[in-house]
């Protein structure tokens, strides 16, 4: 019998990979709404990022791996004193952005957090500012930290509109790895072929498992993923700018590329998918939608599908705090994509863990009338034992209007009802609300929150004059995004 060879014809890159390295390279950014909304990202990540410094299990992760080393012009992790190379720049600034599950959320088919990517883009942009300056040349401004901001979250979005990879078992920060790799290939000069190469290898780096965001193995490696993703993107980046190859089939490749070997080539009868089917789904073009439309997380630290049953709850606190023992049931009302990724039973071991529990986040709710990060730690749930009484208490259910709404393009709402019902038969309302605080139809009721949120998270970190000087520099759009890179990360430093 004889062995058929393969036929090794070099092709094309994918087209997949063509639009994203040409909309990096090519698209004007219009959007008045996308520029100011990419600020208040940048002012509400950073502000994430600086409440994470509280936090020994965070800050244990940080700095340099050879201790004590300081980097000549290297980046700078805003709210300390490293200075390193920009890969671990980039892992250290996705690192604490990432870590109270406190930044920007987008949800679809696909979820994840755009400003992961935040990581490689403030890296990057510090230290080649930095250089520019050095070499006597202009700096980069923070205009193009925002217009970077928007790419990724743009590609990172579109990609997670229809296409799912948490059903096959993949992790979403392979998406924050895909735009940071993209976006910092862009930063640092890259020319077509050289984005090409830098994303291709993205993909083929594969992707993480998401065991680590699910029962029984919830811990805080979710915590850390995206910033592990964003540096890789700047180490590909560079790699790519050195003149390392390509992989131009990295998706469409039979037998060996992402769609037949990770995208799932069966059905759940385990019939073969057809090709079309292994392959992403694209409804629309890459523009600022992403930015446009992107979720903030405004009052509470919790993963973004339990928001909006934690503001019903918190509605319900007055209700019920005087009657917590007389509390029969408690009936949860929510989406399809809630129930998969944060209703769960049984012992929770860590703050991730909780943080990840819908059941929890309710139940502190009710008992507390707030939702605060510190009410994750071993501590909190140590002393309250209340909390653990009321979870097994709650029932949660879909309801298929609201896992509709949720998939729906215009609406894109994140709808939770909550319940209470007492021994002896009497309840309370169900209160059910449809939109969270941060989303894009309460803009206008949610920044200012958002502005008391970040003036909140900077005075964690920082002193009050300080403070207010970091303050100043969101202030204004047009002076903002004129500033250079290197001056604003000196800003942050403490």
């Amino acid at each position: 019998m004889h062995a058929t060879p393969s036929h090794n014809v070099r092709l094309d890159y994918d087209q997949v990979i063509q639009d994203i390295a040409d909309y990096v390279l090519s698209n004007q950014v219009c959007s008045d709404e996308a520029w100011q909304t990419a600020r208040y990202c940048l002012m509400d990540s950073l502000g994430c990022a600086f409440l994470a410094l509280r936090f020994p299990e965070c800050t244990k992760l940080l700095g340099p791996l050879v201790e004590g080393t300081w980097v000549p012009n290297g980046a700078r992790v805003p709210g300390t004193q490293f200075r390193m190379d920009p890969v671990k720049v980039a892992w250290d600034i996705g690192c604490t952005i990432r870590w109270l599950d406190f930044n920007d959320t987008w949800l679809a088919a696909e979820w994840g957090h755009p400003s992961d990517n935040l990581g490689a883009i403030l890296a990057v942009c510090d230290y080649l500012s930095q250089k520019r300056l050095n070499a006597g040349e202009v700096p980069i401004t923070m205009g193009k930290v925002l217009e970077a901001m928007i790419k990724a979250y743009e590609i990172q979005g579109v990609l997670a509109l229809q296409n799912s990879f948490n059903r096959v078992g993949l992790d979403h920060v392979l998406l924050v790895r895909v735009a940071s790799t993209a976006v910092a290939a862009w930063l640092m000069g890259g020319e077509r072929q050289e984005l090409l190469a830098a994303i291709s290898q993205a993909w083929v780096d594969g992707s993480a498992l998401r065991t680590y965001r699910h029962a029984p193995n919830t811990g805080s490696r979710k915590s850390w993923a995206a910033g592990d993703a964003t540096a890789r993107g700047v180490y590909l980046a560079d790699m790519a700018l050195r003149g390392e190859m390509g992989i131009p089939t990295v998706l469409t490749a039979e037998q060996w590329g992402f769609f037949d070997v990770a995208f799932s080539k069966t059905n759940a009868d385990q019939t073969v998918k057809p090709v079309e089917e292994r392959q992403f789904k694209f409804p629309r073009r890459y523009g600022s939608y992403v930015m446009e439309n992107i979720l903030f997380k405004i009052s509470f630290p919790a993963e973004f599908h339990g928001q909006t049953a934690c503001e019903a709850a918190i509605f319900l606190h007055p209700q019920v705090k005087n009657r917590v023992a007389d509390i029969d049931r408690i009936v949860v009302t929510t989406h399809q994509s809630a129930i998969r990724i944060i209703s769960k039973s049984g012992p929770l071991s860590n703050p991730a863990d909780r943080d990840h529990c819908l059941q929890y986040i309710v139940a502190v709710a009710l008992l507390f009338g707030d939702l605060q990060a510190g009410y994750y730690e071993d501590e909190f749930h140590q002393a309250h034992p209340e909390i653990d009484a009321l979870r097994r208490k709650i029932t949660v259910v879909e309801d298929g209007c609201y896992s509709k709404d949720y998939l729906d393009p215009d609406k894109r709402s994140i709808a939770n009802g909550v319940q209470v019902f007492f021994k002896g038969g009497k309840a309370t309302e169900n209160v059910v609300v449809e939109y969270p605080l941060g989303h894009r139809r309460r803009r206008k009721e949610g920044i200012p929150l958002l502005l008391d949120k970040f003036r909140s998270n900077l005075a964690s970190r920082f002193p009050s004059g300080q403070t207010e000087n970091i303050l100043a520099l969101f202030a204004d759009q047009h002076q903002l995004q004129a500033m250079p890179v290197h001056l604003f990360m000196e800003k942050l430093v403490i």
